[in-house]
């Protein structure tokens, strides 16, 4: 049953980190990104390591994908800013 569960919390894995990878929107990528984070939180509780899958899900999980959304954030408003001309002062 133990092998069951490590197979299917594995597979998550698989499945969310090849996601990540095709993810081709960075805003979205990020988001996925927390997802494959949860799983490997899942993963980690699995194999009996609860200390190591509660800093995953603060780390990976919480605040990677959110450092992730503001950097995407800040150049993409800086990319709005630059091609506008400037007003003469």
């Amino acid at each position: 049953m133990a092998d069951l569960l490590i197979v299917l919390a594995l597979t998550l894995v698989v499945a969310a980190a090849t996601a990540a990878v095709f993810t081709r929107n960075p805003a979205r990528q990020a988001l996925v990104l927390a997802l494959l984070g949860l799983a490997l939180a899942v993963v980690f509780t699995v194999l009996q390591s609860p200390d190591v899958a509660l800093s995953q899900l603060a780390v990976g999980s919480a605040l990677t994908p959110l450092m992730l959304l503001l950097a995407v954030r800040k150049v993409r408003g800086r990319g709005r800013h630059d091609g506008r001309a400037r007003e003469p002062r």
